[in-house]
């Protein structure tokens, strides 16, 4: 008949077996704690090495937007003329570089007011060139000045003296350059030109 004792042996085995249990459960608490320990690390660590990466990026794009400065673009084809600087040099906002000649040609003459009564866009005008030996060339008018010289000049005559003279004002003239002639290559800029406008069609 079983009573339920057991020997002094058993008792003291099953002691030391519920003493190492406790002891498991507490070293799995602990190795739960260095876990969770280990994994607010591995976040922390991933969100520096996350805004590291967003400064090398930042850092990226400030050294790009750097280099995209360091192209000077001209606004349009032509040719350069007047280059004031030097390989190498350093240079800042504002400093001129160098002119451009744009490829397109075209005349400005200075017609008396009186002259211009008969002018018209579309007109056909010859242009004979003192610096090509007197060479002609062929072009059309583009449009005329919407106010004279004088006006547009830095100082403008004052005739509130009371003594006016009466003089002719000079209205600018723009004459484009026809195309795919000989000499038109050989243009530039300031040359003196003398311009006959065939006012006959309007």
């Amino acid at each position: 008949v079983m009573d339920g004792a057991i020997s002094t042996r058993e008792r003291d085995q099953a002691r030391a077996d519920f003493s190492q249990a406790q002891a498991e459960v507490q070293q799995a608490g602990a190795q739960e704690s260095i876990a969770r320990e280990e994994l607010r690390t591995v976040d922390v660590g991933r969100e520096g090495l996350e805004a590291q990466v967003r400064v090398a990026q930042a850092k990226l794009r400030a050294a790009q937007i750097d280099l995209n400065h360091t192209v000077i673009q001209a606004p349009e084809d032509g040719v350069l003329g007047e280059v004031g600087v030097r390989l190498g040099q350093f240079v800042t906002h504002g400093t001129q570089l160098m002119s451009v000649v744009p490829a397109d040609h075209w005349i400005v003459a200075n017609y008396k007011e009186a002259q211009t009564k008969a002018i018209a866009p579309g007109q056909t005008a010859t242009l004979r060139i003192d610096a090509l030996g007197g060479a002609t060339l062929k072009g059309h008018v583009e449009r005329l000045s919407p106010a004279t010289g004088s006006e547009f000049a830095v100082l403008k005559p004052d005739n509130a003296t009371g003594n006016f003279v009466k003089v002719p004002q000079r209205i600018g003239v723009r004459i484009s350059v026809d195309p795919d002639q000989p000499f038109e290559s050989s243009l530039r800029p300031g040359m003196s030109v003398e311009v006959d406008v065939d006012t006959r069609h309007r």
